[in-house]
């Protein structure tokens, strides 16, 4: 069986998105312009600067918030799919966290978005089936990632920390007890701190 792990961009102060996240502003307010463009910059760069990236599309499947999926609210009166265009980046099942049932959504390049309506147990076990002796990532965005880590079930982090500070927003580890980590790996550029840790408890 593989590993759960996550993978998230984050603020040196933790945050992966600041209030007020809307279909404009995907990433939210921050007294400011274009800080989601900076805090994601790194992806921009391309994979040879950063082979993360490769390591991400090694997941057989992947589970994210609603918001994550994009800025739809209530019950499903727009054919919403994603914010990434016809062929999102995951090539692989997705399941979404959601309150309101939809239909599968299939996708250029192997994607699908699979919509849970029961909870994170649900979501991760269908991925689970669907990932076989594959990866899992719990993709975020962060109120999602941490309520898997309340839950015990995320195996190791994947981390990629921007280097400047929002001092509000959506952060990781809000809501989570403490953890025991051990460092894997570490590697910095001048544009973000990529970062892995084992959870061991």
């Amino acid at each position: 069986m593989g590993k759960v792990t996550c993978d998230i961009t984050i603020t040196a102060d933790g945050f992966a998105a600041g209030h007020n996240q809307s279909e404009g502003r995907p990433f939210g307010d921050d007294g400011g312009d274009g800080w989601g463009d900076r805090l994601h910059a790194w992806y921009g760069e391309g994979i040879e600067q950063h082979p993360e990236i490769g390591r991400m599309a090694t997941a057989k499947a992947f589970v994210m918030g609603r918001n994550m999926f994009g800025p739809v609210r209530g019950e499903w009166d727009r054919q919403w799919k994603g914010w990434w265009g016809d062929d999102p980046p995951y090539h692989a099942p997705v399941f979404v966290l959601t309150h309101h049932p939809r239909d599968p959504q299939p996708m250029d390049g192997g994607t699908t978005f699979h919509f849970v309506t029961d909870g994170i147990e649900s979501a991760l076990a269908q991925a689970r089936e669907a990932a076989g002796d594959g990866d899992i990532s719990i993709h975020g965005g962060a109120t999602t990632v941490n309520q898997y880590l309340a839950a015990g079930v995320i195996e190791e982090m994947r981390l990629h920390i921007a280097p400047y500070t929002l001092g509000a927003g959506v952060r990781l580890y809000d809501g989570v007890p403490p953890l025991d980590l051990e460092q894997v790996e570490a590697r910095a550029t001048s544009s973000v701190l990529h970062v892995t840790y084992r959870v061991l408890s």
